[in-house]
């Protein structure tokens, strides 16, 4: 006779959503400071690197969305793991673009030449796969949160 077990799940710590706010937020608000200053001077810079790359310098605009769209959706806790997603895309674009020559450098002080870059990156890669937390507008059970 075979039977069906029925594993309990244990109810997540207040503690765990906390963390993912606090992670969320602090990517979503630096990553968005971004956003705005290129709001204020414009995507140029991004345009030449791209046709100095050999792609359309259309997608230049599409900083906007990984900068200002994306961060938003951190910060609210709404579409949490497809904001994070985008972001992820964003700064390996960045690192594809403009910061290769520094992949592998170190600092005077002994650390990584991209390690802001990193931590957006991996930041968001944790949100990506951690979701948003109850602290969210999507709740804990939300859509790709």
């Amino acid at each position: 006779m075979n039977a069906t077990r029925i594993t309990p799940v244990a109810p997540v710590p207040a503690s765990d959503d906390a963390g993912k706010l606090i992670l969320r937020l602090a990517i979503g608000v630096l990553v968005l400071l971004h956003g705005i200053y290129k709001l204020q001077a414009g995507v140029g810079f991004i345009a030449g690197m791209l046709d100095k790359a050999g792609l359309p310098s259309v997608l230049a605009y599409g900083v906007y969305v990984g900068e200002i769209v994306a961060p938003v959706l951190l910060i609210v806790g709404l579409f949490t793991r497809a904001g994070a997603a985008i972001i992820v895309v964003n700064m390996l674009v960045a690192f594809g673009l403009v910061h290769m020559a520094d992949l592998f450098a170190l600092t005077k002080q002994g650390g990584w030449a991209l390690e802001l870059q990193g931590l957006y990156l991996f930041g968001a890669l944790a949100v990506m796969l951690l979701g948003a937390g109850r602290y969210s507008v999507g709740g804990v059970y939300g859509r790709f949160n």
